[in-house]
């Protein structure tokens, strides 16, 4: 389960948000900075405060466009079932209401296999795509992780009344969340195929002592042809995807650690390739 960081939560009053009306949700958003567009997806049980400052040091240079997932934070939740695929259904069909016909998308834990499954699933909406803390498989979490998600249900919900995530958003019924979030995270998945199709630039940056194991890192990452040669002295040979292990951090707080802003700015500023490879290619 993805534990709850407080210390940066913003109050009520300094959020400014919209809805977008798409797939039978209100779609809560908040839009920061201006630029080149970019979706941040947060992870699971908590929403857009799980990004602390890196939502000003994003800003800073680009339009950021939190979104607040179904049944998070103040988007409220419908009768339909916690799902990756739908969550990134209403992320493509989010971007539609906006008219935005491409943006970089972001995604931390349950934030970033939304991200994943965008990429996959609507290619055409995604310019450059930045996973974090995300396996591409459920197996490729430890298994005590594992055992934690095992367990999710509406008994965990019972610590939120204490929460300050409780004060900011009044209005989730936590014990309904814990319950459909743990019925999605006890599903058994495996996109390693379609992830190694995906084509469109692509960073992975994990903490040091994630909760994600470290041969699935790599095995992630070989997928997108990296971790197999030396990229040679003028790095021709790099592969296409990178990746980032940061130090002294942890899956919990990877999120609001500026250390991930300055790794994944540079990437994001890089003009796109010049080979016009993007998207996903057919499987």
């Amino acid at each position: 389960m993805t534990k709850i960081m407080t210390d940066s939560i913003q109050t009520k009053e300094d959020l400014s948000g919209k809805f977008a009306p798409v797939n039978g949700l209100q779609l809560y958003y908040e839009m920061y900075g201006s630029g080149q567009p970019l979706i941040m997806l947060h992870g699971g049980v908590g929403a857009s405060e799980m990004f602390g400052t890196n939502l000003s040091a994003f800003s800073a240079t680009r339009q950021v466009i939190a979104v607040h997932l179904q049944g998070h934070g103040r988007t409220a939740d419908i009768d339909r079932p916690f799902s990756y695929e739908l969550m990134a259904d209403d992320i493509s069909a989010m971007l539609k209401y906006l008219k935005i016909s491409q943006a970089d998308i972001l995604g931390y834990s349950l934030g970033g296999g939304v991200a994943l499954q965008t990429a996959i699933r609507h290619p055409e909406v995604v310019r450059k795509l930045v996973v974090i803390s995300t396996p591409a498989k459920r197996a490729g979490w430890y298994p005590e992780v594992l055992e934690g998600f095992d367990q999710m249900g509406p008994e965990a919900a019972r610590y939120m009344d204490q929460s300050p995530l409780n004060q900011l958003y009044p209005d989730v019924k936590w014990a309904k969340l814990f319950t459909k979030l743990g019925e999605m995270m006890r599903e058994d998945y495996d996109w390693t195929k379609e992830v190694a199709a995906i084509r469109m630039p692509m960073l992975m940056a994990f903490a040091d002592a994630d909760a994600v194991r470290m041969e699935h890192i790599l095995e992630f990452f070989g997928l997108l042809g990296g971790g197999q040669r030396d990229a040679g002295m003028d790095g021709s040979l790099r592969p296409a995807a990178r990746l980032a292990i940061l130090p002294g951090l942890t899956h919990y707080d990877i999120g609001m650690s500026l250390s991930l802003a300055a790794v994944i700015m540079p990437f994001l500023d890089a003009p796109m390739p010049k080979d016009g490879s993007a998207g996903i290619a057919k499987i």
